[in-house]
């Protein structure tokens, strides 16, 4: 899979495999995803409705190309996945993988019984925590993660402000971004230190991802 050349057309299942390269077994568990959004956003707003015939481009490849960027991690945290994205997604691609396990933490209960479905028919390896981010961070010495994710959960300084009780020294996040990523940099530096690598996204070239590392907040730079 390659970035930087324009968005990749992904219209279903078929492109989504030839482009990420995942076997049969997991376009089907993506398949069955896709059927239990398809019912559950009738009784529950789950994704803007009109999203959902880009279902595999707009979220469902979204997602996957953190994966590319994770480098193999162990032990991953989405902040505020709401319908699953990106971390149920990352998750369903790392069934079967050693080890892993990726830590949801989503405060609407009605999401999170979709999600708890989704996990149990994909069986996706995930952790769902019904509770606030600010209360899961409360125990965040407890997780020694690789990745923090998040998508469209709030301006970056806020959401360093959510993130940072999670990192650790070799903690990386990896947080989706539009059109005014480079602005938001700029005004969460005025808060915060951290090492940051903007990545053009797979399918928006609107869109960034951006990659964070050793996220902590200004004034204790230097202690």
């Amino acid at each position: 899979m390659t970035s930087g050349q324009g968005a990749v057309p992904i219209k279903g299942p078929e492109d989504f495999a030839e482009v990420f390269r995942v076997p049969r077994e997991t376009i089907h568990r993506l398949a069955r995803y896709a059927d239990l959004l398809a019912h559950w956003q009738k009784s529950t707003n789950l994704v803007a409705p009109s999203t959902l015939p880009q279902l595999w481009s707009r979220h469902f490849a979204d997602s996957a190309q953190l994966l590319t960027l994770a480098q193999n991690p162990r032990l991953c945290l989405d902040l505020g996945p709401g319908a699953g994205f990106p971390g149920l997604v990352i998750a369903i691609l790392q069934t079967g993988t050693p080890d892993f396990r990726m830590h949801l933490v989503e405060s609407n209960r009605k999401k999170c019984a979709f999600l708890a479905e989704v996990a149990r028919e994909t069986k996706a390896p995930v952790e769902i925590h019904a509770m606030r981010i600010e209360a899961l961070a409360e125990s965040a010495h407890s997780l020694e993660l690789d990745v923090v994710s998040a998508r469209a959960l709030a301006p970056l300084p806020r959401l360093f402000e959510l993130a940072s009780p999670f990192f650790g020294p070799s903690t990386r996040g990896l947080f989706l971004k539009g059109r005014e990523a480079e602005a938001e940099i700029a005004q969460a530096r005025e808060v915060w230190d951290f090492t940051a690598r903007l990545h053009p996204s797979l399918t928006s070239t609107d869109s960034h991802i951006l990659e964070v590392s050793g996220l902590h907040p200004r004034e204790a730079s230097g202690r």
